[in-house]
């Protein structure tokens, strides 16, 4: 009998989220397999929306450049009251993550960019073409029998195995987990054009109950168009030429664009109760499904991925122990929770239940821009959860401090004048981010043994008007803010230990390092379990970082 193939981690779908999460892992060295049935990435176009984290998640990846060539970066939102007339305007112009908050991109180009990306991994296979049969696991591996394009059948095993393979999940199937929460009865029309001439930047947002509609910017001549189905109303009707023709000309669309793809679809706000059981885990529609009017589906996604490679990356490397993975679903489900609600009141405002609610709605923001704070508000998206945990891989924290939120990324300078991201500086591990005047002072202080076990790199943030520049023994590197995000987040003499992830673990007053260092050695010795395993990781990260970069 062959033997079977054994890979440290094996994913399961190869769309953005099952790609991501593949990229990162190759990023942080292990060796890993992606299994997708079909063989080739997705052809027409599905998610159209794309935010900030997201886009710095693929800075993270080291596509994001190719990425943007491809993106409507910046949109806004502009809303309409039955008359045609503007009620609410969401235009964000701020950066906290390094790009714009709303972006619109093409999921079947995104996903090529991320295949292609893969090439840079020698510790990374692809099995396009695959199909997964089954799966079980007992306490050491995970095993699958895979089907292959000629039917040939091949049995693998792996140390993880994480579930990207969408809402009909064959990885959830096979481990017994329900999606749990509600199908909605109301179905809406997809409608994709290219070669379209509508110039419009923004999304539409038409909020008339008669007829609620959303149109959507998309690169490269794109534009999506969204109606909803009233009642009575069947799929054929609504997909018959004549009806989206009509449809279509009554909200502005170019006539001489072509019609891409059309499809009715009904929405869901789902979420399974475990997502992971042993060594299996689940991401994106796997693991939840989240309505559309947000935006927010697969960005959702991308984070799970985000969350997740580090923390397989670290278990497998020796780094930190199992129990680290049980705070995947701790520290994301809460998160994800709250931008289903989101999406869910967003809607409402879309397709008002009645004539008094579409007039209490527009009654309400017309209020609001009244009072310049509330109108703040909602044009630069502050109604949008920030990403934060209140409990997981960290120490300490509180709503309002530092802890367990994502890290602002300012623009900073390097050693040599040349501006970047601050993630550029910070690298693809932990880091140890300092604001000081000082840093061969501030990092003397820092010397505690965890660090360096930890491998956290040593970043110090020097103040406005001086040079970046680096230690005489490479011991850390010094950066200046070009665009000041973190002036009121990081007071002088304060460290932050960030994760790969960017999430703040700790927060490191320069006066209590031995202090917060015992409880980071804390943090770290309760993720191991009685008996520390072997390391299995195929390749380390330096070398992994070494390869992409010759690639």
């Amino acid at each position: 009998m062959e033997k079977p193939l054994h890979y440290p981690v094996v994913v399961i779908g190869s769309g953005p989220i099952g790609l991501t999460l593949t990229n990162l892992l190759g990023i942080h060295g292990v060796g890993t397999a992606i299994v997708e049935r079909n063989r080739l990435t997705v052809q027409e176009p599905r998610a159209v929306s794309i935010d900030d984290e997201s886009l710095r998640t693929l800075q993270n990846v080291g596509v994001v450049e190719a990425v943007l060539h491809h993106v409507v970066a910046g949109y806004g939102s502009i809303y309409y009251g039955p008359s045609r007339k503007p009620f609410a305007k969401v235009e964000p112009t701020g950066r906290p993550y390094g790009y714009p908050r709303r972006n619109a991109f093409r999921q079947p180009i995104l996903e090529q960019q991320l295949r292609d990306a893969l090439a840079r991994f020698p510790h990374v296979e692809t099995f396009y073409g695959w199909d997964l049969i089954d799966h079980g696991q007992d306490a050491e591996r995970v095993t699958l029998r895979l089907k292959g394009p000629d039917g040939q059948r091949r049995s693998v095993t792996c140390d993880y195995l994480v579930g990207c393979d969408g809402a009909s999940s064959r990885v959830r199937e096979g481990l017994g987990i329900q999606l749990a929460g509600t199908t909605f009865e109301e179905r809406w029309l997809i409608l994709d054009l290219e070669g379209n001439r509508n110039t419009t930047k923004h999304t539409e947002v038409f909020c008339d109950r008669r007829r609620p509609c959303i149109t959507l910017p998309g690169p490269d001549d794109t534009r999506r168009y969204e109606f909803k189905l009233l009642p009575g109303e069947t799929d054929a009707e609504l997909l018959d030429p004549a009806m989206v023709a009509r449809l279509l000309a009554t909200h502005g669309a170019d006539p001489a664009a072509t019609l891409r793809r059309k499809v009715v679809y009904r929405f869901h706000a789902r979420s399974a109760p475990e997502w992971s059981s042993g060594r299996v885990f689940l991401a994106g529609d796997a693991a939840h499904l989240t309505p559309p009017f947000a935006g927010q589906g697969m960005n959702s996604g991308l984070r799970d991925a985000q969350n997740l490679a580090w923390k397989l990356a670290a278990v497998l490397r020796g780094q930190l122990g199992s129990s680290l993975l049980a705070t995947y679903q701790q520290e994301r489900k809460d998160h994800l929770w709250q931008m289903i609600q989101l999406a869910l009141r967003m809607g409402r405002v879309m397709a008002p239940r009645g004539v008094l609610h579409g007039l209490a709605t527009r009654a309400f923001f017309h209020a609001l821009n009244v009072w310049p704070a509330a109108r703040d508000y909602v044009a630069q998206m502050k109604y949008k959860p920030s990403p934060y945990f209140a409990s997981g891989f960290l120490v300490g924290g509180g709503s309002r401090g530092l802890v367990g939120r994502l890290l602002s990324q300012p623009e900073v300078a390097g050693p040599d004048g040349t501006r970047m991201l601050l993630d550029e500086a910070l690298g693809p591990g932990f880091a140890l981010l300092v604001r000081t005047a000082d840093p061969q002072s501030a990092f003397a202080r820092l010397d505690q043994p965890v660090w360096a076990a930890l491998g956290a790199r040593r970043v110090a943030l020097l103040p406005e008007g001086t040079t970046g520049g680096e230690a005489p023994d490479g011991s850390f590197v010094a950066v200046h803010e070009v665009t000041p995000l973190l002036a009121g987040q990081l007071p002088p003499d304060q460290a932050v230990l960030l994760r790969p992830d960017r999430y703040v673990a700790a927060t490191i007053p320069l006066a209590e390092a031995a202090a917060v260092a015992a409880k980071v050695e804390a943090l770290v010795d309760g993720t191991w379990p009685a008996s520390r395993p072997n390391q299995v990781l195929l390749v380390r990260p330096e070398q992994a970082r070494e390869t992409a970069a010759a690639a």
